[in-house]
């Protein structure tokens, strides 16, 4: 399959309701019970992992599945709702209370978000894009900023 057609597909109007639907709440389990190695659609293609945070309002511990980039030691996620009108409901528990559980492939742990100024976002916006592709397209689809959080490691 062309990365073409992959993009078409998974940015599809249909795509778009299955994950926000369904893939949204299996994921989380999935990737937790295979330690990383599976979602609903398979075998992960690009990096992923799961983030644990706090509600804002409730307090209850909520589960997200999401495209990250490792960054020297750190992982980026990036609050694209798939470029919906609003930020992610997660983004703003980040940013009410920004302790963060993380589950990697082959790893967990604590850590702590923290949303990228401008300035950083810009510096690290191209490889975004190259490990993300699906970026170009949720950014066309909304007005607002995007943001892109850093999860960084707690020291042991």
């Amino acid at each position: 399959m062309s990365d073409e057609f992959v993009l078409r597909v998974s940015t599809s109007p249909v795509m778009s309701w299955i994950i926000r639907h369904i893939s949204s709440h299996l994921d989380p389990l999935l990737f937790r019970a295979s330690n990383g190695r599976f979602t609903s659609m398979g075998v992960p293609s690009m990096p992923m992992l799961t983030l644990t945070a706090r509600g804002r309002k409730s307090g209850k511990r909520r589960a997200v599945h999401l495209a990250c980039l490792e960054d020297d030691g750190s992982f980026l996620v990036v609050a694209s709702a798939m470029g919906q009108a609003r930020h992610p409901a997660w983004s703003l528990n980040l940013d009410a209370k920004p302790d963060v559980e993380v589950q990697v492939r082959g790893r967990r742990f604590s850590g702590v978000a923290k949303v990228l100024e401008p300035s950083e976002k810009e510096s690290v916006w191209p490889r975004v894009h190259r490990a993300i592709p699906q970026m170009k397209v949720y950014e066309s689809r909304t007005d607002r900023a995007i943001k892109v959080y850093r999860l960084t490691p707690r020291e042991a």
